[in-house]
């Protein structure tokens, strides 16, 4: 029996447990089994080399809690393997003596303690039946043996259908990224490990694109690594992860991947630490990651940030995050897989975008067709890769701001052929982006060799801006104008509305009051009408930030798929309510102003 084969038969065997509801337990259970296997496989080695170069080791995990000591199968006298631990007594010893024994270790002790320690603060044992408990223990101990290469490799397997299985554990699908573009991303992220460039997933899941770092830091190893180098690629690999779950599966899964001590995978909130408490020294020359799209943060979240990005939705917070806080200021890289709805979207998602290009040069965008992230979302995505550059001043106070991005590239991502869309049988695979790294060029030189096609196109941002930001100017200007004259008057009329105070004169206070209602009828129609003239300007200025463009190159396509046509109903209807809104704004306004002259007169 192979190990897929072996881990869903375990998932078979937990189904009988009357303890154990639904996927998430099961996962949840098989997980923290996993894990304690792995790292009692881990520390034989450990042991070993401790051996060989003559020092002792000492283990994280009190005596008589690893797994050997209580799980794994003894010989009899005949040397067949019986169970370590009568049934009768295994779920006792787990829930009584076990757990507790795990959360009790001590995470100051140091970063295996911490591991351990943060491994089973979250973890449960669901299991109520020892003698299925027991089968399930029989099953690991044929199954794993990290000693074989084969089987290490082959865990890769497992933990892709250990995902697919939590589809069905509520919304837990959100972390999980397909392989081929974890590993096309880090590949054109290119960490250098020479560099000892620092690589961070802020919404880590189960850690694909850490072990996908990790596999690509691996290749830059001479034939013979030292352990220096291996403890080297371990202090560049960085993680958060909110979900306890996930956490897990990925201490585990970097384990496996050859991370002794996988203490720099934090398991908390990333969007609940404090603005303000971001250490500005410690930033990451590499970010790449897959933030969870479609949600919302609760009010007690994100309530710090600055005000033009203060938000609920949980990608846009993570956009503000990478862009201001978590990526080195001069050279950090960063690949960031974000929806359509970013693409095109204006407000908070507007104003991300504009310091996203101020700040960072966005340099390439590969648009990705429908059904990669299937069967979890059928939701359009692109891959964002940018880099962030040191903010510069113009030399001239009236010159305009200036922007690190100056050309965008675009690569529409297109079906292998006879493919109409990704499925769970059909996914996306490493290959079909070899043309994407052929095309890529580098950074270094601006990528001066890519070529237009029917696939890349690039966009002049910087002609584009420079143009609209002169269309739009003069409508901001006289915005301002009308501004300052409507505050001077407002102004006025707060004066004289002052000068009533303790006043008992009623004559007086009825020439004030009419002279109040006079500034008042001069004001209000010099605001709406400066609202008006920012609109206009924000009409023309803010569409250049929207980069849900299509590819110019490409005749367009007949579509049939109902699921399609639907979406771009949908987005049209939407489109004719915005207009018919714009235009009722705009004749309101209009006829406001009519009527307050009619009014004035």
């Amino acid at each position: 029996m192979n190990l897929s084969s072996t881990i869903k038969s375990i998932q078979d065997i937990m189904r009988k447990d009357a303890g154990v509801d639904g996927d998430a337990q099961r996962i949840g259970q098989l997980t923290w089994m996993l894990f304690l296997k792995v790292f009692d496989q881990r520390e034989q080695d450990w042991e070993k080399d401790a051996k060989d170069n003559k020092t002792d080791y000492v283990s994280p995990i009190p005596d008589g809690l690893r797994w050997c000591d209580w799980a794994e199968p003894v010989k009899d006298a005949q040397g067949k393997k019986q169970p370590n631990m009568l049934a009768d007594k295994l779920i006792d010893f787990v829930n009584n003596t076990l757990f507790p024994g795990l959360q009790r270790v001590n995470p100051d002790l140091g970063k295996k303690e911490k591991v351990v320690h943060t491994v089973f603060s979250e973890s449960h044992n669901y299991m109520k039946s020892g003698q299925l408990m027991q089968e399930v223990i029989e099953k690991l101990d044929e199954a794993i043996d990290l000693h074989d290469f084969k089987t290490r490799a082959n865990l890769g397997d497992v933990y892709e259908q250990m995902l697919n299985d939590l589809r069905g554990a509520g919304n837990a699908g959100e972390f999980y990224t397909p392989r081929a573009i974890t590993q096309f991303m880090v590949n054109r992220l290119s960490p250098r490990l020479d560099k000892k460039d620092k690589v961070l997933d802020p919404a880590c899941g189960t850690g694909g694109f850490l072990t996908a770092a990790i596999e690509y830091f691996n290749h830059q190893l001479a034939d013979k690594p030292s352990p220096d180098d291996k403890r080297l690629i371990e202090d560049l690999i960085f993680g958060f992860e909110k979900k306890p779950l996930p956490h897990l599966l990925c201490t585990t899964n970097l384990l496996l991947h050859g991370v002794d001590t996988p203490s720099q995978i934090e398991h908390r909130n990333t969007l609940a630490k404090a603005w303000g408490d971001w250490d500005e020294s410690k930033k990451f020359d590499c970010i790449v990651t897959n933030p969870p799209f479609g949600g919302y943060e609760e009010d007690s979240v994100g309530g710090g940030y600055p005000v033009d990005l203060r938000t609920r939705e949980t990608a846009d917070m993570f956009m503000a995050l990478i862009i201001k806080k978590l990526l080195k200021d001069d050279g950090g890289r960063a690949a960031v897989v974000l929806p359509d709805g970013f693409m095109f979207g204006d407000g908070i998602k507007g104003k991300l975008k504009e310091k996203l290009l101020k700040e960072c040069k966005l340099h390439t965008i590969v648009r990705l067709p429908k059904g990669v992230f299937a069967p979890y979302t059928t939701i359009k995505t692109n891959l964002l890769f940018f880099t962030r550059h040191k903010a510069k001043v113009a030399d001239d106070a009236d010159q305009d701001e200036i922007f690190a991005t100056e050309t965008i590239w675009f690569y529409e991502h297109p079906y292998p052929s006879g493919y109409k869309s990704y499925s769970k049988t059909k996914p996306i695979r490493l290959e079909e982006f070899d043309a994407e790294k052929a095309w890529w060029g580098t950074e270094d030189n601006d990528f001066t060799d890519r070529e237009e096609s029917e696939l890349a196109w690039k966009v002049d941002f910087k002609t584009l801006r420079t143009e609209k930001l002169a269309e739009a100017k003069p409508h901001w200007a006289r915005a301002e104008e009308l501004n300052n004259q409507a505050k001077n008057l407002e102004n006025q009329a707060k004066e004289l509305r002052k000068s009533l105070v303790g006043g008992t004169d009623a004559e007086y206070r009825k020439q004030v009051d009419k002279q109040i209602d006079d500034l008042k009828a001069q004001y209000e129609p010099l605001y709406l009408k400066a609202r008006d003239a920012k609109a206009a300007g924000d009409r023309i200025y803010w569409p250049i930030f929207n980069l849900d463009l299509k590819n110019p190159n490409s005749a367009e396509e007949e579509i049939h798929d109902p699921d399609i046509l639907l979406d771009k109903y949908k987005k049209l209807l939407g489109e004719i309510e915005e207009t018919e809104n714009t235009l009722k704004s705009e004749l309101a306004a209009a006829l406001a102003h009519h009527f307050a002259e009619e009014d004035a007169a």
